[in-house]
């Protein structure tokens, strides 16, 4: 290690620890009288807001939770999840982020697993937790929460038998004084669980500093670029991610530092999204693209265009193709995308047009959109071959995409040869496989176990669903690879159809037109799926990405049959 010299310590100086409860502190300096509002049912300011978290901390404390317990938590997007991003960890202990998407069993290993202790849980989501409380090893006790209570005062008076009482009804009536306490800055705040390909899902754990840091990471990123920038001052967030999915990609730490105006939707309901949209002038949201698809195909999209052009969306999860692109943009919103995964934070990329490219025609932004962006501040990335060998960031060459950088995991909790695994060779492991262009730019090629080897070619699944989704009619599409005695491996496409083109496309229409691109040069012939298969629905993974696991599993035999 580089011998250096350190600056003498004052032993009466203060080195204050990066703690989540700093994010906090910061919105009540600048404009406390800015709100959060959850649906149409609750509103209020930020003064309001650290006093509930105080409460909160109170609550918590008087159940018995001490520094280092973890307390887990069901709820749809709200205030509350956002009490309790600040109120757990601010009394040192960990807050554990639910998916509500999970089955049964695998909620039950991750609760286990974690070793939670209490549980607030809304009462949506009663049934997934009597389906696993008797078989629960650490739960001592549960807390209530219901959306009942905004109309009737009294619901508060009746929980269900074993539980502490009911959310609202315990924070009023604790006390809002709470001082939260410095410690240091490598404390476990957060733990979820991902779900792989194989095995139970692995828990991955976030410390104050690495949230901390993401936090500051995020903020230099979207501190200028008009289509991801974030001022406190003009703009109004609602998250369209769940909360248990990497903080709502850890949004909702910057805007509660930066005081902005903040919406919670709750449950995701296409009506009511564009009416928290229009009514409270929503300028930056995030989501998958099913959720965004499914914003601009309601009837209600062109009724609200006015509305929708002052609308900044970032897309992550998966790719943003380039049909689903210029179908938000003709609406006028102003949409990108960012790139990540749950044990980077997730921010490694977001969409930055530089003063070269920014003033393009936004048809010839398109395709610098749809990539995964440029690579984020602090972050280090880096394209590596089969042997660990660095592949060069030409643009044009691929690799196994691999990261560091101050705010990523360290490891799956109670995992550590999967923890080594990831950080082989001291590098976080993506599983992606890129390109990255000499000026930053990050595009995905696929996930290692997706891109397709036919004929002698890779063949990336996610440009075939690109070229799909430029085709009149095509509303989504999944791509997967199956063996083929004789190419090795074929893609084959399933599609969901615009409501308008039902029974009036034929999947040898949509393989004519990517042949038609065959004959013209655009592209090779591998990238034609052998079958066409029209489907109501794709399947998704719990946090909204196309499941290739579940299709290759489940749909393969319907797939060579069709």
């Amino acid at each position: 290690m580089l011998q250096t010299k350190l600056i003498p310590r004052t032993a009466s100086a203060h080195e204050p620890p990066m703690l989540i409860k700093s994010l906090l502190a910061q919105s009540l300096k600048y404009e406390p009288q800015r709100e959060i509002v959850y649906r149409d049912l609750f509103r209020m300011n930020y003064l309001e807001f650290n006093r509930r978290v105080r409460r909160l901390a109170n609550t918590l404390t008087a159940l018995g939770v001490k520094p280092g317990d973890t307390v887990a938590v069901f709820d749809w997007d709200s205030h509350r999840y956002l009490e309790c991003f600040f109120g757990i960890t601010g009394i040192g202990a960990i807050l554990h982020t639910i998916n509500v998407r999970l089955s049964p069993g695998q909620i039950l290993y991750t609760m286990n697993h974690a070793e939670d202790k209490l549980v607030l849980i809304h009462e949506d989501f009663l049934p997934l937790l009597n389906a696993v409380k008797a078989d629960l090893t650490t739960v001592e006790k549960y807390v209530l929460i219901t959306d009942k209570v905004y109309a009737d005062s009294t619901v508060g008076n009746t929980v269900p038998d074993g539980f502490e009482g009911e959310y609202e009804t315990l924070l009023e009536k604790a006390s809002d004084e709470y001082d939260f306490p410095d410690f240091d800055e490598n404390t476990w705040a957060t733990t979820f669980y991902t779900t792989g390909t194989t095995g139970n899902p692995k828990g991955v754990h976030f410390s104050h500093r690495q949230l901390f840091m993401h936090t500051m990471g995020l903020l230099t990123y979207v501190s200028g670029y008009e289509c991801v920038s974030f001022k406190s001052s003009t703009d109004v967030y609602m998250p369209i991610t769940p909360m248990f999915h990497v903080h709502a990609w850890g949004f909702p730490f910057l805007a509660t530092m930066l005081a902005a105006k903040q919406i919670y939707p709750g449950r995701y309901e296409p009506e009511m999204l564009l009416r928290l949209l229009v009514k409270e002038g929503v300028t930056l949201s995030h989501c998958v693209p099913t959720i965004l698809q499914m914003l601009v195909n309601s009837p209600a999209a062109q009724q609200f265009k006015p509305q929708l052009s002052r609308w900044k969306v970032i897309i992550g999860g998966s790719a943003l193709t380039q049909g689903l692109a210029k179908a938000a943009l003709e609406l006028g919103i102003q949409v990108c995308a960012g790139y990540g995964m749950s044990e980077t934070a997730p921010i490694m990329s977001v969409t930055y047009l530089n003063d070269e490219e920014r003033p393009l025609p936004i048809g010839e932004q398109v395709n610098l959109r749809i990539r995964a962006g440029r690579i984020a501040p602090f972050v280090d990335l880096k394209l590596v071959d089969d042997h660990g060998n660095t592949v060069p960031h030409d643009g044009h060459s691929v690799g196994e995409l691999v990261a560091r950088g101050p705010w990523m995991t360290q490891g799956y909790y109670k995992e550590p040869e999967q923890s080594e695994n990831l950080w082989r060779d001291g590098w976080l492991h993506t599983g992606d496989v890129a390109s990255i262009s000499p000026d930053n730019w990050i595009q995905i090629a696929d996930r290692t176990k997706d891109v397709i080897k036919s004929g002698g070619e890779w063949v990336s699944s996610l440009a075939i669903e690109d070229l799909l989704s430029r085709v009149e009619g095509v509303a989504e599409s999944a791509v997967i690879g199956l063996p083929d005695d004789r190419w090795g491996e074929r893609p084959h496409a399933l599609i969901v159809l615009k409501p308008d083109y039902t029974g009036k496309v034929t999947p040898a229409q949509i393989r004519a037109s990517l042949q038609q691109q065959v004959e013209q040069g655009d592209i090779n012939k591998w990238y034609v799926p052998d079958r066409v298969i029209f489907v109501p629905e794709i399947p998704k993974t719990s946090v909204g990405k196309i499941d290739k696991k579940k299709i290759r599993s489940e749909m393969r035999e319907i797939i060579l049959n069709a």
